[in-house]
């Protein structure tokens, strides 16, 4: 549904086609009701089958009405509001002319019952734009001026009231002109005021409705917030879980060894050997704490902190660098390929620094001795494609999937390096995706994995 709502509401198109069948069913009984009590009260002056022939008429062409409205009502063309409209134009126009009919037969302008005309224009003002309204009340006053003048001037037979009014009141041209002035103006104004205060009444339901529309909007906006901060909340928790479990192990293990120290349970010989074993477990908490601060500053926008252009290959040159060491101690391939005129980047350099350096030494680290760890620094038309590639313990599809998780290890990576928070991917993926990239792996089981990522190119 369109958020925007017309300026003025009218019923809907079967709305007004269902009510105006109903109402001329009743409009049907009322009329012969009156006609029965008029042949009463009149008993030598109403020609009664031409009244009544005019009823059967009205419940004639309602059943036809009616049996097109279930036509329309399953019509889906385009134009399907359009024929709506004048299908109520013409039933309105329909129930005038037998409105009409009636009055003739029933005493012409000696019939108080042509007011009725008054309740077919305010109808008409109600369910209709404005101009339909005013062409009812042209309709209605061209109808009945009609029937008077034609009267008047004999052209049509006058049915005269005995005993009800003088026989002469058709005749009188004064009377006739004022009747006919003031019926005019009387539908006129109705026309005019109708519509007005229909229009109002409209806009009101419009506004209304907007803004019931604008309060179902916000509220699923809401409840999606609401769903979105209840998400929120429970990784919070799941988070801080974590982080606590991870925190806590290596303190209890330093504490457990002290605690054997001070209480003279480790002979002197084999003091320096646990003391070696808690400064172990003090590096991998420091690691920790600093992988969470890694991670604690990618969540803080900090606009002294702007994105700057950064050289890829400078920062993977220094990288590699540092790594080629730790890969020749566990006597690995360590290769660098660089594309010649791999264009800069835009984001902040620590940030580059941290993103090679934890896909590389995560190579490294995950590589038997003897393997081999390529990485290489390549363009395409709109990105800048790092790839690091090695010959390590690899990964199954499933595990794949929690890859990028905060502190998740594979058995195998735990089996094969103790050491490690498993926050690093993490991290490398919000780096990454902070500036626009994103990142992929490829991996078999036993037969190593490929880390690629692209980051946007800086515009020049």
């Amino acid at each position: 549904m369109s958020d925007r709502l017309p300026s003025v509401w009218y019923p809907g198109p079967k709305q007004r086609t269902d009510q105006l069948i109903q109402l001329r069913w009743m409009f049907a009984l009322g009329a012969l009701l009156i006609v029965s009590m008029g042949s009463l009260l009149f008993p030598d002056s109403l020609p009664m089958p031409l009244p009544l022939a005019v009823i059967g008429v009205v419940i004639l062409y309602n059943g036809v009405f009616l049996w097109h409205a279930h036509q329309l009502s399953v019509y889906q063309g385009d134009d399907r509001d359009q024929r709506y409209l004048s299908f109520t134009n013409v039933q309105l126009a329909a129930d005038m002319l037998a409105l009409t009919l009636l009055i003739h037969y029933t005493g012409g302008i000696e019939n108080p019952f042509y007011l009725l005309y008054i309740v077919y224009v305010t109808a008409a003002s109600i369910l209709l734009p404005r101009k339909h309204g005013f062409l009812h009340a042209s309709l209605a006053t061209a109808l009945f001026s009609g029937l008077v003048v034609a009267e008047y001037q004999g052209w049509i037979a006058h049915v005269h009231l005995e005993g009800f009014v003088s026989p002469e009141r058709y005749t009188r041209t004064m009377y006739i002109m004022v009747v006919l002035f003031s019926m005019a103006g009387t539908l006129f104004v109705c026309a005019h005021l109708v519509s007005a205060l229909a229009d109002i009444l409209r806009r009101r339901e419009a506004e209304l409705l907007g803004a019931n529309l604008s309060c179902e909007v916000r509220a699923g906006e809401l409840a999606q917030l609401n769903a979105r901060l209840a998400d929120l909340d429970k990784a919070r928790s799941q988070f801080i879980r974590l982080v606590t479990h991870e925190l806590r192990a290596p303190v209890a293990a330093i504490q457990s060894y002290l605690r054997l120290i001070l209480d003279g349970y480790v002979p002197p010989e084999r003091q320096r050997e646990i003391i070696e074993k808690s400064e172990r477990r003090a590096v991998e908490q420091l690691a920790l704490i600093s992988d969470l601060l890694d991670l604690a500053r990618l969540q803080e926008r900090r606009e002294q902190e702007q994105p700057v252009l950064v050289d890829m290959a400078d920062v993977l040159n220094g990288v590699s660098d540092l790594m080629q060491a730790r890969a020749e101690d566990k006597d690995l391939l360590f290769t660098v390929e660089i594309e010649p005129d791999v264009p800069a980047v835009r984001a902040r350099p620590e940030h580059i620094k941290q993103l090679w350096t934890n896909l590389i030494s995560n190579g490294i680290k995950y590589t038997e001795p003897g393997g081999i760890v390529v990485v290489s620094l390549s363009q395409n038309p709109k990105y800048v494609v790092g790839v690091v590639r090695d010959t390590g313990i690899g990964m199954t599809p499933e595990q794949m999937t929690h890859l990028f998780e905060e502190f998740y290890r594979t058995e195998q990576a735990k089996a094969m390096e103790r050491q490690g928070t498993g926050i690093g991917l993490s991290i490398v993926k919000r780096i990454i995706e902070s500036y626009g990239g994103r990142i992929w792996v490829e991996s078999e089981q036993g037969k190593g994995s490929k880390f690629s990522f692209a980051l946007p190119k800086a515009e020049s």
